[in-house]
Parts: C-alpha cells; sequence; structure tokens
C-alpha cells in the first residue's frame, strides 16, 4: 500500500512558479533508491526533511537511509476564464481534480523586468482569480448533478438522494456568494456524500508568497496582505523566494547550510513547503531502524498499527501480531534501545494501537 498524496502547484503566469517548480526537481532524491518508474515530467518527488533520519543514520550506520518523500506536481499556469475554457481551461482544471492538495503561489514582489499578467502587483486580487475559477469549475459540476437529479428525489422520496441533494443546494448557495465550502463546517458524514465529486473547493490549500531576495527574512506589505486574506480562510501562508530556492537546489547540504547561515534563515522555504505540504495533507511518519535500513515511512494520522505495517508489505498486515514500539525521543534520550528497554519505554502494542509521529517500529507476524 503506498501513501502517494501529491500537492499541486498552481499560480497565474510569471508569479515565479516554474522557477520553484524547476528548484524542487531538483531536489529530486537519487532515482536508484526508489522503486519509482520514470516520473511524469510536471511530477517532482521530493525528500521530506527530517532530523531524526540523520539521528537514526548516525546511531545504527545503516547500509541503506530511504527518508520519506512526497510528490508535487506542476500544473499550467491558470488564467482568468479557465473555467469556461480559456487558456488550458479544462486541461487545467482536471490536472487539479487529481491531485490532494494546492499549493497557489501568489507574487509579492515588485520588478519591473517581469510584468504583471494584470499590470500590477496585489495578491488578493490574484489569490481571488483563481479561487474564482475554482469555484465556477465547481458551480458547474455541482448544477449538473442537481439538474441530473432534479425532481427525481424529491418524487422518489428517496431519502439519501435528498439529503444529497439539499447538501448539494446548500453548497451553491455558498458558492455563488463566493463563500468557500471549505470554510462551512461540514460534518464527516457531508463530506462523505461529497467525496465522489472530487470538489476544487473542498481540497486543502497553503498559499505561497514568493518573495524577493531582500525581503526573505521581513513581511513585507503584500505578504502582510496575503496573510490576512489567508486567515479569514483559515490557512497558512509560507514565504519564499523562488529565485533563491533555485540557487539552493545547485548546491550540496554544506554549501547550502552555509548559504542559509548567510541569509540569516534556518531552513529553506521549500523544506518548509513540503513541511507544510505534508501536514496539510495530514501525514504522519513512522520509522524502522536497524543495521541493515533505517528508513521513514509516510501515514496517514489516526491509521492503526496494522494498516501502518500493511505500508511495508501487505503480508504484514495480513498476519499482524504485535507492534514493539518506542518513540523517537525515548532513543534520544536515552541513548540505545537496550536502554529504552530498560527504563521500561519499549511498549507491545495490539491492533487498535494508533501509530504515532515518531514511533520506530518492529512488527511481528506470521503469514
Amino acid at each position: 500500500m503506498k501513501m502517494s498524496l501529491t500537492a499541486g502547484i498552481v499560480g497565474l503566469p510569471n508569479v515565479g512558479k516554474s522557477t520553484l517548480f524547476n528548484a524542487i526537481t531538483k531536489q529530486n532524491i537519487l532515482a536508484a533508491n526508489y522503486p519509482f518508474a520514470t516520473i511524469e515530467p510536471n511530477v517532482g518527488m521530493v525528500t521530506v526533511p527530517d532530523e531524526r533520519v540523520t539521528f537514526l543514520e548516525n546511531m545504527y550506520k545503516p547500509k541503506k537511509t530511504i527518508p520519506a518523500t512526497f510528490e508535487f506536481t506542476d500544473i499550467a499556469g491558470l488564467v482568468e476564464g479557465a473555467s469556461k475554457g480559456e487558456g488550458l481551461g479544462n486541461k487545467f482544471l482536471s490536472h487539479i481534480r487529481e491531485v490532494d492538495a494546492i499549493c497557489e503561489v501568489v507574487r509579492c514582489f515588485e520588478d519591473s523586468n517581469i510584468t504583471h499578467v494584470s499590470g500590477n502587483v496585489d495578491p488578493i486580487r490574484d489569490a481571488e482569480v483563481i479561487n474564482v475559477e475554482l469555484e465556477l469549475a465547481d458551480l458547474e459540476v455541482i448544477e449538473n448533478r442537481l439538474n441530473k437529479m432534479g425532481k427525481k428525489a424529491r418524487l422518489a422520496n428517496d431519502k439519501e438522494a435528498l439529503k444529497e441533494a439539499e447538501l448539494l443546494e446548500k453548497l451553491k448557495e455558498n458558492l455563488e456568494k463566493n463563500i468557500n465550502p471549505r470554510n462551512l463546517d461540514l460534518t464527516e458524514e457531508e463530506l462523505k456524500i461529497l467525496k465522489p465529486f472530487n470538489l476544487l473547493t473542498l481540497k486543502p490549500i497553503i498559499y505561497v508568497a514568493n518573495v524577493n531576495e531582500e525581503d526573505i527574512n521581513k513581511e513585507n506589505k503584500y505578504v502582510k496582505t496575503l496573510k490576512e486574506y489567508a486567515s479569514k480562510e483559515k490557512t497558512e501562508v509560507v514565504t519564499i523566494c523562488a529565485k533563491i530556492e533555485s540557487e539552493l537546489s545547485e548546491l550540496d547540504d554544506e554549501d547550502k547550510k552555509e548559504f542559509l547561515k548567510d541569509l540569516g534563515i534556518e531552513e529553506s522555504g521549500l523544506d518548509k513547503l513540503i513541511k507544510s505540504s505534508y501536514k496539510l495533507l495530514g501525514l504522519s511518519t513512522y520509522l524502522t531502524a536497524g543495521p541493515d535500513e533505517v528508513r521513514a515511512w509516510t501515514y496517514k494520522q489516526g491509521m492503526k498499527a496494522p494498516q501502518c505495517a500493511g505500508i511495508i508489505h501487505t503480508d504484514f498486515e495480513r498476519g499482524f501480531i504485535k507492534a514493539e514500539i518506542m518513540s523517537f525521543n525515548d532513543l534520544k534520550k536515552y541513548g540505545s534501545e537496550l536502554k529504552v528497554k530498560e527504563a521500561g519505554k519499549l511498549r507491545l502494542e495490539g491492533k487498535d494501537y494508533i501509530m504515532q509521529d515518531g514511533d520506530i517500529c518492529h512488527f511481528r507476524f506470521n503469514v
């Protein structure tokens, strides 16, 4: 069971989307370690930054180390009117339907050499252009479905169909007022009904504020307004400088650290974006460690031990007996597996155990 979730990168033309995506694809990990065939040209695989993996690598000195990975899809630049087929319109929208989360790159810098599609820099207007296109596309899906259901639901007195029709009407009314379904507190049951429609406006979103090199350490006025806008949407803003990211992508780890230090920043914008996208999708990491291999495994928060074991191999889930677990923090605190055991911190967990981020696991199974 492969946990492959992808974030799609969207944005208007000339916002720095391609520069950012090129930095992502250059951060491409060694293909040899991974069982992926050639990846589509518009998909970039990245490593999820995790200091725990480095710590375990130093402790176990394994033959190989495999970090958690994550996919970004580059989606062709959007133009106003995409929902009506402008630009690459429908193709663009169908590509977004396939991703699990949206990273919306918004231009937050002045540069007289780079023309802006609308003539001037205005992050809110840019974000709105994209959001409105997504809303219009969803409205069309909802209206088509309602027309199809028509009076049938009401006449047949079909409870399920009535529930669906009412919910779609509610969404339609809100979308027409420019209220995003993401901001309606929908219940689990409602989300279940909506799942087959794969609505664009329900996908989790992060705004990526692309700034100039000078503004990498401070919040310029554009970033400020974008953050205010995003907080109303209950979403976050990650500030990056695509130009710096593309320079960083050319460097090895040591030089990268130096460069970041000179810039006065802790971690690269891309690393921040990867971590935020990972969190946005409700993903966490559990680890396996030993002299052969140290590896980070991606799972969806809330998954139980047998399902997590199944990510490694279906047999592990089928024949699951117990999971031997210690938390990474305990291993770090006590310094060795033996000492964790002596401190009574090594646990045997059963089928109902909900996996926690940073659990180091050894699965017992019998097929």
